[in-house]
């Protein structure tokens, strides 16, 4: 494919913006339709990025027959049922972590995303961060294995609210949308699926009606294991931290950046072309589109990390 690819992006929010940024950066690449709820918003950040088409329904978009693409970054629930009315439709799609919140679901849209021969992709950023990059690169060059990943995940977002402060229309999750990031990472990093799972809970929230707190742990095939602490209480630093524990060193990752053990500052800004990590999660959809192939973090990839989710589901219900 030599043409522009023409993209549709659904949900004008804060992560929407996001990847409007990055695209911005990125040759060969136009955001031709915006979807959100609000049609008066969504009609200011289209003024914004130049954007001609603007709706409310998805549907209308996929209508269009320039729309090679769609990016989805609209609440949770909709993920999968969305994703399956891109590649219905004929799209390309890459939507949003998570890919489902159900085990069922995820794996209906790796079918028929195979069905069609599409791209189809998910967010799963951590894979694209150069901090996490660099760490990979080491692993594959056999510098480095993991013995121990630590990671905690914290916000505080006893209220309804998105990233940008602004009051959200649907709930997060800490197991479906923020374990899915640390879950796909650490058999990314140690190369070998995971093979044990367990977690524990905190109380219901009384309105959220979600748990506000939780600590998983994982083991890897290999024997490497993952520690993980998520919680919505948390009143201080908001964001995920990942400590590194390997054979050869420690390195602590916090989204773009990477530091030793000893809060050394590791230099990342060659590891790929950008410093963003959605910019170049992006760059590696459409690259895979015009390309032809199956892109990094493609649903098929990220698969796994869904059934341990359901599995961890299966038992937090129990």
């Amino acid at each position: 494919m030599s043409k522009t690819i023409k993209v549709a992006l659904a949900g004008a929010g804060a992560f929407g913006i996001k990847h409007l940024d990055g695209i911005k950066n990125i040759d060969g690449v136009e955001v031709v339709s915006l979807i959100s709820r609000d049609l008066e918003k969504t009609k200011e950040v289209a003024g914004k990025y130049g954007i001609q088409h603007v709706t409310t329904d998805l549907a209308d978009s996929l209508a269009l027959p320039e729309v090679d693409a769609v990016i989805l970054c609209t609440p949770t629930q909709m993920h999968a049922a969305q994703s399956l009315a891109c590649l219905k439709a004929g799209k390309h799609v890459q939507v949003e972590i998570p890919l489902a919140d159900s085990w069922k679901d995820a794996d209906e849209v790796v079918q028929v995303a195979k069905e069609k021969g599409l791209v189809a992709m998910c967010g799963h950023t951590r894979r694209f961060n150069p901090s996490h990059q660099w760490v990979h690169n080491k692993i594959k060059a056999g510098e480095f294995n993991i013995q121990q990943m630590d990671v905690q995940t914290y916000f505080f977002r006893r209220t309804n609210m998105n990233a940008l402060g602004q009051p959200r229309s649907w709930t997060d999750h800490l197991l479906w949308h923020h374990a899915a990031h640390t879950v796909d990472l650490f058999a990314y990093q140690a190369g070998s699926p995971i093979v044990k799972a367990n977690a524990v809970q905190g109380p219901i929230h009384p309105t959220l009606g979600i748990a506000m707190d939780m600590s998983i742990q994982l083991q890897a095939a290999n024997g490497a294991i993952c520690t993980l602490s998520l919680s919505f209480n948390n009143d201080g630093p908001l964001g995920t931290y990942f400590r590194y524990i390997g054979d050869t060193g420690t390195y602590l990752a916090r989204y773009d950046d990477l530091y030793t053990g000893k809060e050394e500052q590791i230099d990342v800004s060659k590891v790929a072309v950008s410093m963003n990590g959605i910019e170049l999660q992006d760059r590696e959809f459409f690259a895979a589109i015009k390309e032809g192939r199956e892109p990094n973090s493609s649903v098929a990839q990220v698969l796994p990390c869904y059934k341990v989710l359901h599995d961890l589901e299966q038992q937090l219900t129990a």
